[in-house]
């Protein structure tokens, strides 16, 4: 499969044999679902945000032929409940959610497939339960530091001035030098028209950086969104609010330390080197800091999953491991040193 493959045809749609509500705790129930083989290679799949969820065309990611997958939507993410609610949700309540679901389906160790948000909670969970782990494979790494946020929220305008301005003309001056915290307060306001209007500006800048380019930062017509789908954007960035204004929770360890613990799992990495939602950067780091993990870097393809090369390499690393168990000689046509 070369790099023009289409995403579409990578792997046919198939229907999940088993999905279900898991009681975690603390009030909040979360959707599951699992996909392929029951005896094939168990693969738990980590999605982004915080705050997002996953779709049925996340399941073409993988040969369902010959895995065994299993999607889950984190805290008040998605199907989960109670939507949008952010009592009781901290990446330590995440990781202890993943472990609980490995139990509850009798997986003794499975492979973590984790991309952007996801990929820190990969590795987070991967340092909490190290056995619990087969290996790593992390795509669009973000690692939840100040100044990866502080990259979305205020210098990606570098590179897209028209849309930036498009985006802080909606707030006030005084508040235009921290755009988190304006979004943020406004999208947990009581005033549900000034919760979606926040949530709409935040989603319509989040697009033209995943694209690289500048659009009209007009979302999609209010009369066009159904009453639930209104909900469910401002449930979604309620909850990204919550984690990123907390510092995503890591407290005093943050990630790259607890990578420096996982020198005996093998971990894969690809990153976009053109992704302007989590830069290249933070990948060259955690690659520095895990020892023996292997690094790919995608030219010319940005932070989305369904980006051709990003799907292929993702497919690749996780064929590979199934193959071999391990990383070693991956992607040999690849260069796995220099810097991003």
């Amino acid at each position: 499969m070369n790099a023009t493959t289409s995403m579409d045809k990578l792997h046919p749609h198939q229907a999940p044999y088993d999905a279900g509500m898991l009681d975690v705790g603390d009030g909040h129930s979360v959707y599951y679902e699992q996909c392929g083989q029951p005896d094939g290679l168990p693969i738990v799949v980590l999605h982004g945000g915080p705050g997002s969820s996953f779709s049925a065309r996340h399941r073409k990611l993988f040969d369902l032929q010959r895995y065994r997958v299993v999607l889950f939507e984190q805290r008040g993410c998605g199907r989960s409940l109670p939507r949008g609610s952010v009592h009781a949700n901290t990446s330590e309540h995440l990781i202890a959610d993943i472990e609980k679901l490995r139990e509850h389906l009798g997986i003794a160790r499975w492979l973590v497939v984790g991309g952007s948000w996801g990929a820190g909670l990969a590795l987070a969970y991967a340092a909490a339960h190290p056995l619990a782990c087969l290996g790593l494979v992390l795509r669009g790494v973000f690692l939840g530091r100040k100044s990866d946020v502080d990259w979305f929220f205020q210098r990606a305008g570098q590179l897209l001035p028209d849309a930036w301005a498009a985006l802080v003309q909606q707030a006030p001056a005084e508040a235009r030098a921290d755009m988190l915290h304006w979004l943020c307060a406004r999208v947990s306001s009581d005033q549900p028209q000034e919760a979606l209007a926040a949530a709409r500006a935040w989603e319509a800048w989040e697009t033209v950086v995943s694209q690289r380019k500048s659009v009209p930062l007009e979302p999609t017509s209010s009369a066009l969104l159904t009453e639930d789908s209104v909900l469910a954007l401002v449930d979604k960035y309620r909850v990204q609010s919550h984690y990123l204004t907390h510092g995503c929770f890591w407290g005093d360890v943050d990630l790259l330390e607890r990578a420096q613990s996982l020198a005996e799992l093998p971990t894969a990495i690809v990153h976009g080197r053109l992704d302007w939602i989590c830069l290249p950067q933070a990948a060259w780091d955690l690659h520095q800091n895990l020892p023996g993990s292997r690094l790919q870097w995608l030219d010319g393809c940005g932070h989305s999953p369904f980006e051709p090369a990003m799907v292929k390499a993702v497919v690749d690393a996780i064929a590979h491991y199934a193959m071999h168990g391990n990383f070693l000689n991956w992607g040999d046509d690849f260069s796995m040193m220099g810097k991003p």
